[in-house]
């Protein structure tokens, strides 16, 4: 029986077919044991969370009333601001620490290898203990012409208490390796960029500030951020001094009241992973700033001059430097 005698219409035959061509099949790889990894590791990650949750030592109730205590949120508050007043003070010494390691001049350059040496070779908590003994070493700051009689002198536990001998500890410390962190980012830049400043008459300010600093902080940011999260942390050494009114010493004074350290150590948990989160998140976009037209710039080869400039300067630019050595730039 044909397709006329059976009252159907004959159905086209494929285009594939019809040119002699056999029609592919595309089939996704299958990856078993990497589905079967995963279940497990689920597996594994809800035990952990329902064997959290019921037991009895973790003491959630006591979480969920200490997390938010007045108490604990104004140590939290104590430590951000160590935080940030350490890392503004040891950036900014580690920005001249880092220009005095790349000076010319032999002095400068042995007083930043020595300040480097000391801080970094000694413990941290070494140097807090060290500063809150400053009021017995120095009973007194004078200001006048040394070994003379002072003009004006201030008992030292007067000028500086606590909070700020942890401030000074921790933001020393702090700069010796923001330093090294500096010039690693100062090195990346490549040299012919203050050349061709040079060669546009900036001066070495100018040329920093507007040529190398930009391009170096691509390198900077990223230990840097690991610097400020590390420094979050190390704020729990400042009892050494002793400072008690950050978030660690505090939690366990609380807990050490109420016979209940395991939940008091989550609480402080939970807030050093706020505040990193945060932290973290500004990291992400002062990456980004600074990363801009990275990408998207073509990459034309090795040169002296690169997308730091426009294009009219960039063209001066190549032209006084070869001009300078006698041919061209490159």
């Amino acid at each position: 029986m044909n397709d006329s005698s059976s009252g159907r219409a004959a159905s086209p035959a494929p285009a594939s077919a019809a040119a002699g061509q056999v029609p592919t099949k595309i089939v996704r790889v299958k990856h078993p044991w990497r589905v079967a990894f995963a279940v497990v590791l689920l597996a594994i990650v809800a035990v952990v969370v329902i064997d959290a949750a019921q037991r009895a030592a973790f003491d959630w109730p006591t979480v969920g009333k200490y997390v938010f205590d007045q108490r604990v949120s104004q140590a939290a508050g104590y430590t951000l601001l160590l935080t940030v007043l350490a890392m503004v003070i040891g950036v900014v010494l580690g920005v001249i620490l880092a220009v005095m390691r790349q000076s010319e001049n032999p002095v400068l350059k042995a007083i930043a290898w020595v300040w480097l040496w000391v801080f970094r070779g000694t413990p941290v908590y070494v140097q807090l203990v060290f500063w809150g003994l400053l009021s017995t070493i120095y009973t007194s700051i004078d200001l006048g012409v040394p070994f003379m009689e002072p003009w004006i002198s201030f008992p030292t536990t007067a000028l500086l208490n606590t909070f700020w001998l942890a401030v000074i500890g921790l933001a020393l410390n702090e700069s010796a390796y923001m330093a090294e962190i500096v010039r690693a980012g100062l090195l990346s830049v490549d040299h012919g960029q203050s050349e061709a400043a040079t060669a546009l008459g900036m001066g070495w300010g100018k040329s920093m500030r507007r040529i190398v600093l930009p391009q170096a902080m691509r390198v900077i940011i990223p230990p840097t951020g690991n610097e400020v999260i590390s420094m979050l942390k190390t704020t729990s050494l400042v009892t050494a001094v002793p400072f008690t009114l950050e978030l660690y010493t505090r939690t366990r004074d609380i807990s050490a009241a109420i016979f209940a350290p395991v939940p008091l150590l989550i609480v402080a948990s939970i807030w050093y992973l706020a505040i990193t989160s945060i932290l973290m998140v500004g990291q992400y976009f002062l990456e980004k700033r600074f990363a801009r037209g990275v990408g998207a710039r073509p990459d034309n080869g090795p040169g002296p001059v690169t997308g730091a400039m426009n294009a009219v300067d960039a063209e001066i630019a190549e032209a006084a430097i070869a001009a300078k050595h006698g041919g061209d730039a490159r």
